[in-house]
């Protein structure tokens, strides 16, 4: 048993402090009869080791920005990081342990950002968590060549991350960590609770790789240690030293003290009240649900406060040494307010008045990223395609974290998770690839939702017309399955006016936000509007006579709904179109709002080269949508477009005989 010193000569012991946290974890879970009972008993020697010895942190501050980040990649220990914040000495009560998974509650099945004081990130998808971790490891690199001087050691805080066998099965883990090796990011501390136990069985039938050549292989400092307080904190000791991003292999066993101790069975399924009293008198803590040793708690809190007492004074008294301007790029990724006012744009509009809106978001994002320095990302080794590198910027590299366009090579779940790292850590972050492509990120741009991380993702090469590339590369289904995704607002502008206007109410609110973007060139229109886009949609063309029907485009199907208007005036039909950039941003608008733009008993159609589903709300039946609800084809986008009868000679006809 390892004991230390203190100030008053006497010991303070240790295993008593980790049980005590281990029993309030099996307490939660029992109250609950919900949760993971096996990594609380298995790793609580891991979270204990870093929370008391090595994680600086203010329990009154919990948003301290210069605080080491902690993340508990493997999301179902939610149990063993509630006890072990709320005996570190967080605002959370007896009570809140008790409501355990109960709605409401601060103490949620799995962490969650900005619910629970001291959780720093929403985990519980296995392996996102581990990725969020490198790119707050990126973010804090990047801050530190923004911000530190010679004389200024201002920014140089820690990510630890707690992850287990699933986190390091799931793809996404290896995408960034082969990044993080890549970029050497040496403040990158991972330990990993390896048990070799999954939930359906023994990771002999599933993962049999060799964690300590695999990671070697990708720029790792490695060690492996045993389930013991001094050897993790040797072990985190050397890692905090190194110059390589570490993983710290810690040989643990899942449901420690259980009768069922390593075995599947105790991973996911609350104990029976039998095993809780065995295991409490093998812990030697008292058998009653809840109850807290004064001891424990004390001494647990003398470790923290001797060392973190006078962080939060340390930092801000390096700040009043910054200059004014460092002072106010500091200040700004410290204020949760991360808006970006598009007032001094400087956009050149093509001659011919006719451009790519790849080409139009390219210039606009590289006019932003001047005003502020807070906009940093990249794509998915294509931004010489989404045109979204940002020129004289820089590359950030090992060798150069001050750089501003992020290489994240062919990853696009990574660079998604590690975009939400770099959100939680003051930046407005953008990443891109192509529309078709987005099922790749989708679950941590489902994150960045619920986090309501304002993280923009620009996709291009939205549609059928991509052409030669086939439908492997042209999207149908992702725009809807956006669109259904809650918290977060999809724009699919018309030209460069509305690409404008797109960016604009983007970065003037704090919210998750696509920007889908064609390949093709499209027609800048007179009455195209910039201010108007935050309303989701408005009248590009007026009736000017009697108005028989209403088209609603989005894209550069409002192009083919100009063509398909003048068809039908020559035929003495008069319409109306409603460009309609964003559904979400058209949801908020009130009735007599929405009746103005799209007049009740007025015949409605929709021309866009996408799934249907996002439009039966403004159709009367299936006749009244021109969209695409099968896969596209290898060709030219004429000869797509002939095969799929968007043509204005086709669209005409059938609105045509609709009208009459």
């Amino acid at each position: 048993m390892l004991a230390f010193t203190k100030s008053n000569e006497d010991t303070i012991n240790e295993e008593r402090i980790v049980n005590q946290i281990r029993a309030l974890g099996l307490d939660m879970i029992h109250e609950a009869n919900s949760g993971h009972p096996g990594i609380v008993l298995g790793a609580a020697s891991i979270i204990y080791t870093v929370y008391a010895h090595h994680l600086r942190f203010s329990k009154d501050n919990p948003i301290f920005f210069n605080r080491d980040r902690f993340v508990m990649s493997a999301g179902h220990g939610s149990a063993l990081l509630y006890a072990t914040l709320a005996m570190a000495g967080f605002n959370i009560e007896i009570d809140d342990l008790k409501k355990f998974r109960q709605i409401d509650s601060i103490t949620p099945g799995h962490p969650e950002y900005g619910v629970t004081p001291g959780v720093d990130v929403t985990t519980g998808p296995l392996g996102q968590g581990v990725a969020m971790a490198v790119g707050m490891a990126i973010a804090e690199k990047h801050s530190e060549a923004l911000i530190n001087d010679k004389k200024n050691n201002v920014i140089d805080y820690k990510i630890y991350c707690l992850c287990g066998d699933g986190d390091l099965m799931e793809g996404v883990s290896y995408e960034a960590l082969s990044l993080a090796g890549t970029l050497k990011l040496n403040n990158l501390i991972l330990l990993y609770d390896s048990n070799h136990v999954c939930l359906d069985s023994d990771t002999k039938k599933v993962f049999t790789d060799d964690i300590e050549v695999r990671f070697k292989s990708m720029g790792f400092n490695v060690s492996t240690v045993n389930d013991d307080i001094v050897s993790i904190d040797k072990a985190i000791k050397e890692a905090k030293t190194s110059d390589l991003p570490t993983l710290i292999q810690v040989k643990t066993t899942i449901g420690k003290y259980s009768k069922n101790a390593g075995k599947n069975i105790v991973h996911g399924r609350p104990l029976d009240d039998e095993d809780i009293s065995s295991i409490k008198g093998e812990l030697n803590v008292r058998d009653i649900p809840f109850t807290v040793s004064n001891e424990a708690l004390e001494d647990f809190q003398k470790l923290i406060n001797d060392r973190c007492a006078n962080l939060v004074n340390e930092f801000n008294q390096k700040c009043c040494n910054l200059d004014d301007k460092t002072k106010e790029l500091l200040d700004s990724l410290m204020n949760d307010d991360k808006k970006i006012e598009l007032s001094n744009i400087d956009y050149t509009y093509s001659e011919d008045k006719d451009e790519s809106l790849r080409e139009a978001s390219g210039k606009i994002l590289n006019s932003l990223a001047n005003s502020s320095k807070l906009i940093f990302g990249g794509a998915a080794d294509l931004s010489s395609s989404t045109l979204t590198y940002l020129t004289d910027k820089g590359d950030f590299s090992r060798d150069d974290y001050n750089g501003r366009n992020i290489f994240f090579g062919v990853r696009e779940f990574a660079m998604a998770a590690i975009a939400n790292g770099l959100a939680l850590s003051g930046y407005r972050p953008f990443v891109s690839t192509y529309l078709s492509f987005s099922d790749y990120l989708k679950p941590a741009l489902r994150l960045t939702c619920l986090m309501n991380l304002p993280v923009t993702y620009i996709f291009t090469h939205d549609s059928i017309t991509v052409g030669e590339d086939g439908p492997t590369h042209q999207a149908v289904e992702q725009l809807v399955g956006l669109r259904a995704t809650p918290n977060i607002e999809v724009f699919r502008p018309c030209d460069s006016n509305e690409v404008i206007g797109t960016y604009k109410t983007i970065f003037e609110h704090n919210k998750p936000a696509c920007i889908v973007l064609g390949r093709n060139r499209t027609r800048l229109r007179e009455t195209s509007s910039v201010s108007l886009v935050a309303n989701g949609a408005y009248v590009i063309k007026y009736e000017e006579r009697k108005l028989d029907g209403i088209i609603i485009a989005t894209g550069e199907e409002v192009d083919l709904a100009f063509d398909v208007t003048s068809a039908l005036f020559e035929k003495g039909y008069d319409f109306r179109i409603v460009s309609m950039p964003s559904l979400e941003r058209f949801n908020l608008l009130n009735e007599e709002e929405k009746e103005l733009l799209l007049p009740v008993g007025i015949k409605k159609f929709i021309i866009e080269k996408s799934s249907s589903y996002s439009w039966y709300s403004f159709a009367y039946n299936n006749n009244y949508l021109f969209t695409v609800d099968k896969f596209g084809l290898s060709g030219k986008a004429t000869d797509i477009n002939t095969r799929f009868n968007f043509t204005k000679d086709d669209i005409a006809l059938k609105i045509e005989e609709i009208i009459k």
